[in-house]
């Protein structure tokens, strides 16, 4: 079977191989082992630079077709959107016609105009990851409800699988509940009680971007050490709030207790994680907060915003601490936490929740997704 992929994810050409955002890369390469043919619609980098974290397509048969990014931002990219969103669509519709299956990636532009693209093709065998938030409550970009709207919609979108974080109310037959996961079954490894007494080592890992909220997070450890509760953080990560959140702990004197380390491949982040106290994600919004359940894995507390399916994946409270975005509500939470819960069977149930879900049972739930 040929499988065809519409992603945002901008690609690198190198060495005869194409480069993207690891972990993005990593489950496709999950999704592609189980199809004979390949063919990758997306945008490539215009720097043309392989960060640390990215990997390649795993996969003897893949072709690439280029398609130009877009934003609606600003008034001059809007105007540009109506000169390159009929060529991307083209593009797009002249794949459908030579594959067997299609697979969007959502929430993304580029996702809107797969989602309008595969209108045309009802009888095809399709297949969405929406990675972002879909509580149906949830506040949103415009781009991002219309999507929901058509992938829901069983006369426009026919014979396709949405795939989406958490479990919710009233939805259609299209949507199907799906966990993901970053390590396979033998990654889990025995470790080491921590000991909640000493200094706290926090770890944030995501985009270092006004969503993530970065420079709240580093005002919350800010806080706990002002009380007297000895913490440290590290923040794994790039993003455009990047200079900003470094000048933050350079202006505030902070860098023996804040470090700032960029992107790292995964086993320097898996190694962070193994030894941290508590894993801290004061997000505005998520999809499935993978870096949450990775923290999880590794018995690292959650420490995060009650958005998105957060109450459900820190069992309201017994499996992490779930948090106000305001420092001293955040302080208070954290403080609370340290001396009247027991920390140890805390961070047991979040390793034991989280284990649960692993690259292999995500594997099997992908090749059912391909196969049937």
């Amino acid at each position: 079977m040929r499988l065809t992929i519409f992603t945002s994810v901008e690609h690198v050409h190198k060495n005869n191989q194409y480069y993207g955002y690891g972990p993005y890369i990593r489950e496709m390469n999950i999704w592609i082992k189980y199809v004979d043919e390949v063919i990758i619609v997306a945008p490539k980098s215009k720097n043309g630079e392989i960060l640390p974290m990215d990997l390649h397509y795993e996969h003897p048969k893949l072709k690439f077709v280029e398609i130009p990014s877009f934003n609606l931002t600003t008034f001059t990219n809007v105007i540009r959107t109506f000169f390159v969103a009929p060529i991307i669509l083209f593009r797009m519709i002249r794949v459908l016609k030579k594959v067997g299956h299609v697979h969007l990636r959502c929430p993304s532009n580029i996702g809107l105009l797969g989602c309008i693209a595969q209108i045309f093709f009802p009888k095809l065998k399709k297949s969405t990851k929406f990675a972002g938030n879909w509580d149906p409550k949830s506040e949103q970009p415009l781009s991002y409800r219309i999507q929901k709207k058509l992938l829901a919609n069983t006369f426009l979108t026919k014979n396709i699988k949405v795939l989406v974080y958490g479990e919710w109310p009233n939805q259609t037959k299209n949507i199907v509940p799906f966990i993901s996961a970053s390590y396979y079954e033998n990654e889990i490894v025995e470790i080491e009680k921590r000991d909640y007494n000493g200094v706290l080592n926090f770890v944030f890992v995501g985009s270092i971007v006004v969503g993530k909220r970065p420079i709240l997070t580093i005002k919350i450890i800010e806080e706990l050490n002002k009380r007297g509760v000895s913490s440290t953080l590290e923040l794994f990560g790039e993003g455009a709030m990047f200079n900003e959140t470094k000048a933050y702990i350079e202006d505030n004197k902070l860098n023996q207790i804040v470090f700032l380390r960029g992107n790292q491949d995964k086993e320097t982040v898996k190694e962070s994680l193994k030894t941290a106290h508590f894993n801290i994600l004061p997000s505005k919004s998520e999809g499935w907060p993978k870096a949450v359940a990775e923290g999880m894995f590794f018995g690292a507390i959650p420490v995060a915003t009650k958005i998105s399916c957060l109450d459900w994946m820190l069992d309201y409270g017994n499996r992490g601490i779930l948090i106000e975005p305001n420092i001293a509500e955040a302080a208070n939470s954290i403080c609370d936490a340290l001396e009247n819960s027991n920390l140890q069977d805390m961070a047991k149930r979040a390793k034991k929740w989280s284990q649960q879900y692993t690259l292999d049972t995500l594997e099997e739930a992908i090749r059912n997704t391909i196969t049937n």
